[in-house]
């Protein structure tokens, strides 16, 4: 008879799942050392939410008139108040946080597009195709780019689509030169030298050597120019080149009725004018935050997160 006895297993142990709380601590390490990055993030969560679930935060849509609710002071039912024509201020800020970022991105994915085709084949191909496209770039800068858009939309027409191509291409100039400047000092790195060397062809260096470490630039760029085209969207439909009517955008508001009843109601323009620079806020807090978080030569000065 055998004296050998069977020991348990080990109750297996149940480990939290990886991805949940990494992310919740780099969130917190965030939160802790970048305050106002954290405020500008939790605000431009909000403008997200806003924008892709108006239609059920929105109590009325964007155009209905509320009958005998004509220039309702905020409070009651109307939280923000209603405005000249009996529609609610608040519904019409909802909607508006989704013209602002459809626009708003759009744009940007063109600029940053654009600015990275030309600041990263730029510098790396060099010569008289670098000098050539630089003195471009040049020229497109010393327009004022208030003008530019301006003509452009008046050749084109007001619309959506006209209006993120104009934005779009006006931004990439000036976003090309930040990336060309982390191009060549990447270009610097032994390991693009060495890619040369093995014979690794311009694609394959730019794609898995070049874009891999210039793209923490390419993200805090986008990130701060969201801020910038909002209000560029909000300039244009003040001046009625941006979105056109009925769409509600918060620049046509400031515009329209807001500044015709500034006296009478002024929260239909203290409203308006109180989305546009928390937006603008809050993606200038939380692009300047990652910019710190993701630049390597500010970690040491406690710029990254630990």
């Amino acid at each position: 008879m055998s004296n050998h006895v069977e020991t348990p297993a080990p109750p297996a142990i149940r480990r939290k799942p990886w991805g949940t709380s990494v992310g919740l601590r780099l969130a917190w390490s965030f939160a802790r050392r970048k305050p106002l990055g954290a405020f500008g993030g939790v605000i431009v969560i909000v403008l997200l939410v806003m924008a892709a679930f108006a239609p059920w935060i929105a109590p009325y849509h964007y155009d209905d008139s509320v009958l005998k609710a004509r220039l309702k002071p905020p409070g009651g039912e109307f939280w923000l108040g209603t405005d000249n024509l009996g529609r609610d201020l608040f519904s019409r800020i909802v909607y508006g946080a989704r013209v602002s970022a459809i626009v708003g991105f759009a744009a940007v994915l063109l600029a940053i597009s654009l600015a990275t085709l030309v600041g990263v084949t730029s510098p790396y191909f060099g010569g008289k195709y670098d000098i050539g496209v630089q003195r471009v770039v040049d020229a497109w800068q010393s327009f004022p780019y208030l003008v530019i858009i301006l003509s452009f939309l008046a050749v084109l027409g007001p619309g959506v689509l006209n209006l993120i191509v104009a934005i779009g291409v006006l931004a990439a100039s000036a976003a090309s030169r930040v990336i060309r400047g982390a191009t060549l000092a990447v270009m610097n790195n032994t390991y693009v030298e060495a890619a040369r060397a093995i014979g690794c062809g311009h694609g394959r260096i730019i794609v898995r050597h070049i874009l891999p470490n210039v793209m923490a630039t390419i993200i805090v760029l986008a990130t701060i120019l969201l801020g910038g085209v909002i209000l560029a969207e909000s300039a244009l439909s003040f001046l009625g080149f941006g979105v056109p009517p009925p769409f509600p955008s918060w620049g046509g508001m400031l515009s329209g009725s807001g500044r015709s009843y500034m006296l009478q109601a002024p929260w239909m323009a203290l409203w308006p004018g109180v989305a546009i620079s928390l937006a603008v806020f809050g993606f200038n807090m939380l692009g300047d935050a990652l910019r710190d978080v993701l630049d390597p030569r500010l970690r040491g000065a406690g710029g990254g997160l630990r």
